[in-house]
């Protein structure tokens, strides 16, 4: 808090996360708090209720206690003396979930928030499904929540309690990864916390960010159009992190803008934040697809309102195997329509990335010619001058399967003149999810069916010269979890379509105003301990015809100085299957977290299995709990396991 704070008091601004304030996110949070403070404002850190230092035992996601406790803590806020009432919210992914979710409930002190790579539709933007497909994601991140769930309170916060503490979080959190499986529609299990179930329920100011290399971006276009508040959207070409610290880059100074937005709205001050664009993001040049990734060409545009009237819709039509733009001169190639099947093999998709990207460069999408080569796709002529695109393309398909439940995985790609594929956006359909998520009907084998596959928000320059390519699969593994039975969708060409947001150059992007430099309160003093390790690698055993993507996310060991307390964090990967066998296919995350000082100590080791049938999937899990005393000859504190079995449910 600033040091006149209780002389003269200052709004409140609140992170409300499970992520472990003391020492897991603390050297990210050093950057940011102490710098708020330091332009006026008391900056608040806070355990979600069965994290960290918190009492109590977190047991899902986004649930009307997390809520609850929110409004406890703001209104609590709002009443200090150091506090003159107005308390303002922020974070980034759960944090950022929750800042939307308290806003939506009103809270009379919440009068403003930053909600940055989160998103207002639990189920259609998150890492659990997308268009109805089950994500491999939903099993990352339940990954990281077995490992969080399961550690301890720190003896110097609470005491002599954190054993029993910690004990009642070893048996009372339990297996997120089986009820985000039980819930494989979109059913009042992820409306509850979905804002765009009624967006006039927000009624204080938003600024909304996002990147284009993480999963959440679709979420600021639709906050922009639907919110009925002062707001701010920002993209910028970022993974799963905060902007001043984004990867790739350029990094910008958010903080300064975090400031610019809290004067405004706490403080009442004329900071000039809302003279500007409604939507601001960063408009992608074209790159290879083995490029580095530190820093994405481009340059800043801007719209004063979303949808922008400038931005207009052009048409492209699948002809043969191109893309022929409705109005351009006669098909050239002279081919008629057809009718096209396409059976893809499960390799199809090891080298999609990931869903939301954490460590640009390894976890993006890599050349796709990889991946077209067990497709079907679909080529522009050569682009006779540069094509600009901001917004949601889609495509409207008129398909046919051979199984009651296929998919499909549709992407969008930049060929360049050696003939390099990288991928601009993507979007996933389970064609049985092809009227909505709520209510999903198995396919009749051999009916054809309109369809509408949306892709992801996209702002990308194609150079004069390049091609576009439309790249669609049946399969897309790790990515997706493969349907039941692996099928042929046929796709009618004639009848199926792409349709893309173009929008033209503009003198005014050039006179934006520039963001500054990035700014941050002094890092936290942190010693490396063991070296860390981070890689995806792509393996096929010849002899076994088992192909395996192989992911160390590995931050090795570290000391905390300011606590003298060492950390120990480390989670691996392997996604495989058997050729093209999509009962094959399985899943499996290992970790292991360690928090040490002299005269205390915990480590907690995880293990999920995630393996399907046609009607099932499988979940094969274990804990356990060490405490790390020199004096106990078997430090194993707490051990279960878990073997669940959860129906498929048309996925």
């Amino acid at each position: 808090m600033p040091v006149n704070a209780e002389q003269q008091p200052v709004p409140a601004i609140l992170e409300y996360i499970p992520y472990r304030k003391r020492d897991s996110s603390r050297a990210r949070d050093e950057l940011n708090h102490p710098y708020m403070a330091g332009h006026g404002y008391v900056c608040a850190r806070v355990d979600m209720r069965g994290s960290g230092d918190s009492d109590g035992v977190i047991v899902d996601e986004y649930r009307t206690q997390e809520h609850e406790d929110a409004e406890d803590v703001i209104a609590w806020l709002a009443e200090q003396p150091w506090c003159d009432g107005k308390v303002g919210m922020m974070g980034i992914s759960w944090g950022g979930f929750n800042s939307l979710q308290l806003a939506a409930r009103q809270p009379p002190a919440l009068k403003a928030i930053i909600s940055a790579s989160a998103t207002d539709d639990i189920y259609v933007d998150n890492m659990h499904y997308m268009g109805g497909c089950l994500l491999g994601d939903n099993l990352s991140e339940a990954t990281v929540m077995f490992a969080f769930n399961s550690l301890p309170p720190d003896p110097q916060i609470v005491g002599e309690r954190w054993r029993d503490m910690w004990h009642e979080r070893l048996s009372g959190s339990g297996l997120w990864l089986e009820t985000w499986l039980e819930h494989q529609r979109r059913d009042d299990y992820w409306k509850t916390a979905s804002v765009c179930e009624d967006y006039s329920q927000v009624q204080c100011p938003v600024m909304a960010v996002g990147g284009w290399a993480d999963g959440y971006t679709n979420a600021v276009f639709r906050l922009m159009e639907n919110l009925d508040v002062p707001r701010k959207g920002l993209i910028g070409p970022w993974g799963h992190k905060y902007p001043h610290i984004g990867v790739p880059g350029p990094a910008i100074g958010f903080l300064q803008e975090a400031v610019r937005w809290w004067d405004h709205w706490l403080k009442g001050q004329d900071t000039g934040v809302m003279d500007e664009p409604m939507l601001r993001v960063w408009m992608q040049d074209s790159v290879s697809p083995a490029a580095s990734y530190e820093d994405r060409p481009g340059r800043w545009v801007a719209e004063d309102r979303w949808p922008a009237p400038e931005i207009e819709n052009r048409e492209f039509t699948l002809r043969g195997h191109h893309l022929e733009e409705v109005g351009s001169d006669a098909d050239p190639h002279g081919e008629s329509d057809a009718e096209v099947a396409v059976k893809s093999p499960l390799s199809v998709g090891m080298f999609a990335g990931k869903w939301a990207s954490y460590a640009a460069v390894p976890d993006l999408p890599f050349d796709q010619r990889e991946e077209d080569g067990g497709s079907i796709f679909y080529e522009s002529r050569p682009l006779t001058e540069d094509l600009e695109m901001l917004g949601l393309p889609q495509c409207h398909f008129e398909v046919s399967a051979d199984q009651p439940v296929a998919m499909l995985a549709v992407r969008l790609s930049d060929v360049n003149l050696d003939g390099e594929a990288t991928r601009v956006t993507y979007g996933l359909l389970n064609l049985t999810h092809r009227d909505g998520s709520e209510d999903p009907s198995p396919l009749e084998p051999g009916k054809k069916y309109r369809v509408t596959v949306p892709l992801n928000g996209i702002a990308q320059t194609f150079p004069a010269g390049h091609r576009l390519r439309l790249s669609i699969s049946t399969s897309y593994w790790p990515l997706v979890w493969p349907s039941p039975e692996a099928a042929t969708v046929t796709l009618t060409t004639g009848a199926s379509s792409l349709s893309v947001p173009v929008r033209s150059p503009r003198a005014e992007d050039a006179r934006l105003r520039e963001f500054e430099e990035p700014e941050a309160a002094t890092p936290l003093e942190i010693t490396q301990t063991e070296p860390g390790q981070h890689h995806w690698r792509v393996t096929r055993d010849l002899a076994t015809n088992v192909s395996t993507l192989e992911i160390a996310n590995d931050q090795g060991a570290f000391r905390i100085e300011d606590t003298d307390t060492h950390i120990r964090r480390g989670t691996e990967e392997w996604y495989s299957f058997r050729w093209n066998d999509v009962n094959s296919v399985r899943g499996e995350t290992r970790t292991v977290r360690r928090i040490q000082r002299q005269d205390w100590g915990a480590e907690v080791t995880t293990n999920t299995v995630l393996t399907s049938t046609p009607t099932e999937f499988i979940i094969d899990a274990e804990l356990d709990a060490y405490e790390l005393d020199a004096q106990r000859g078997d430090p194993r504190v707490y051990s279960q396991s878990w073997h669940r079995r959860v129906p498929r449910d048309l996925v």
